[in-house]
């Protein structure tokens, strides 16, 4: 499972997912195939060695729901090259192995249907993958996908978003293999001026009724934001928009280059903060 290792990860042996010395988890969002395949590949090895802890790579699609414009124009381009989700399990296959850091594939529900859904988890599985996140996922269909992943040891995790019901939150964790995704605001991926404080009343809901790992997601984009959620009842903050577009209008090699200093100035800002802590 995602957790066993990522604690194995970070040297820690444990059955929970983030049980472990970093207060909280830096999770780099990218979407493969953007600008190209060969620089996905490049990214994730640029990611893995400046401080992310997981890293959550997107398949492009074309009517992608929860995504803002940002990582819409990111799947635009990798769609206009042809890139899919064969191709990009392929290419996973090569780079894990040469990983610390373990994948989590970002995609919808349409593809995984598409491919077949026992196909779809059996061939990320066999790549590799850590995890699997599917936010257009209904609860209500999950629990075949959930004991899929489970048989091949991929971690399905759901999302919470910031209107659900206390009812409502209790059966997703309830449900939830591990880790729970919680969306800092309603509405599409995209950067944002603040995180409203109320998400930290939602994970401490959610922490009272769980030991369950909580990672934050939607609109996280500057460092100042990361420190105000160290501050929260959170393990992970995923960043996905701002990490994307700091690659654009740039060369290949400029564009891994942005990526893996600002993956390296996240880390710091979390690891200063820890230090100023202990």
């Amino acid at each position: 499972m995602l957790e066993s290792i990522i604690n194995k990860n970070m040297g820690i042996v444990s059955n929970t997912l983030f049980n472990r010395k970093s207060k909280c988890a830096l999770v780099p969002f990218i979407t493969a195939g953007y600008p190209n395949l060969s620089s996905t590949i490049d990214a994730l090895h640029t990611l893995d060695i400046n401080g992310a802890d997981i890293i959550e790579l997107g398949i492009p699609y074309a009517d992608a729901l929860a995504d803002g414009p940002v990582i819409q124009e990111s799947s635009r381009v990798a769609l206009k090259q042809g890139v899919n989700v064969d191709q990009v399990i392929s290419m996973l296959k090569v780079v894990i192995p040469c990983l610390n850091t373990p994948i989590v594939i970002f995609t919808y529900y349409n593809p995984v249907l598409a491919k077949g859904i026992e196909s779809f988890v059996y061939d990320s599985a066999m790549s590799g993958v850590s995890g699997l996140v599917i936010p257009d996922l209904p609860l209500e269909e999950a629990d075949y996908l959930i004991s899929l992943c489970s048989r091949y040891s991929i971690e399905l995790i759901l999302f919470v978003a910031p209107t659900s019901s206390e009812t409502r939150i209790a059966s997703i964790i309830s449900k939830s293999p591990g880790c729970l995704y919680l969306v800092s605001s309603c509405g599409v991926t995209g950067i944002r001026n603040q995180i409203t404080a109320k998400i930290n009343l939602i994970a401490d809901k959610i922490k009272n009724q769980t030991s369950k790992a909580v990672i934050l997601g939607f609109g996280i984009s500057n460092s100042e934001q990361i420190s105000q959620i160290l501050k929260w009842n959170i393990d992970g903050v995923v960043i996905g928009s701002f990490f994307i577009k700091t690659m654009f209008n740039k060369s290949s090699l400029n564009a891994v280059r942005s990526l893996g200093s600002l993956c390296a100035n996240f880390r710091d800002t979390i690891d200063q903060y820890i230090s100023l802590t202990e």
